[in-house]
């Protein structure tokens, strides 16, 4: 039996994948995306997190990679630092999702990221668990001014919540008006528009560069990744992965903490 061929791209989802619990890249990880990187092959980042976000992992990189950020609404230039494409919420959707989600859960609060996810506006009562920054984050007093220009990404939390239940609970009270998903494990749902997730971002990204999705190599670990794996031609899960995504992934690496993905990729790409 012939040795698969050799991916033309690498993507990967960024927390809980190719960071560790510290949420840095290990020395490496980050030499072996230089590397692969030089040689030839393409490596994108493939992530729930803002732009704004980026700028943590970036640090720790060589050279900045592109990005699908916000689940697939967004694709990044970090070059030009240049949105080459945007997918967001109009406001009349946002208007018609929170409606239906007040009415099945009254205590939900909300938050959006907004300006191709540079800035994020939420609910006066909306816990803010990672960035309670500066001028990029910022509390709304009114709901309709909240709901008022397109995002990218709504936020929905009530309380502590089981993720999976709460999923669950949203996308049945969307019935298909937007997609819903998530990637932590503290009941946070992040909303997208209708067919907007990062196997589409990432799919936008392969035709743009002439990449069919058989030749896409994929790393995940939570169920927002799940359209992507199932999308690319090889999906390979971290062992930390949440169980939806250890039941589709083709393989299983070693988990985040002991550089899962470095490891399948040294093994892909062995050095010259």
């Amino acid at each position: 039996m012939m040795a698969p061929s050799p991916p033309r791209l690498v993507a990967s989802d960024i927390d809980g994948t190719l960071l560790d619990d510290d949420a840095r890249i290990t020395p490496r990880t980050a030499a072996v995306l230089k590397r692969i990187t030089a040689e030839g092959t393409p490596v994108v980042l493939v992530t729930g997190r803002p732009i704004r976000w980026l700028k943590l992992v970036y640090d720790q990189l060589d050279a900045p990679l592109p990005a699908i950020c916000a689940n697939g609404a967004v694709v990044y230039d970090p070059h030009t630092d240049e949105v080459l494409r945007a997918d967001p919420l109009a406001p009349e959707l946002l208007a018609e999702v929170a409606r239906r989600l007040r009415a099945e859960v009254p205590d939900i609060s909300f938050a959006v990221e907004i300006v191709d996810s540079r800035q994020m506006r939420h609910e006066s009562h909306y816990p803010l668990r990672w960035d309670a920054d500066t001028d990029a984050i910022r509390a709304i007093e009114s709901p309709e001014e909240l709901l008022a220009v397109p995002a990218v990404k709504l936020l929905a939390r009530a309380g502590e919540q089981d993720p999976d239940a709460f999923v669950a609970l949203i996308t049945g009270a969307l019935a298909g008006l937007a997609e819903a998903t998530h990637s932590s494990r503290s009941g946070l749902v992040e909303i997208s528009a209708a067919g907007v997730t990062k196997a589409a971002g990432l799919a936008w990204y392969c035709a743009r560069h002439g990449i069919d999705k058989r030749d896409v190599l994929a790393f995940g670990d939570m169920p927002n990744d799940v359209p992507m794996l199932t999308w690319a031609g090889r999906a390979v899960a971290v062992a930390n992965a949440h169980p939806a995504v250890l039941e589709i992934a083709d393989e299983v690496t070693a988990a985040n903490t002991d550089d899962g993905v470095a490891a399948y990729l040294e093994k892909v790409f062995p050095a010259g």
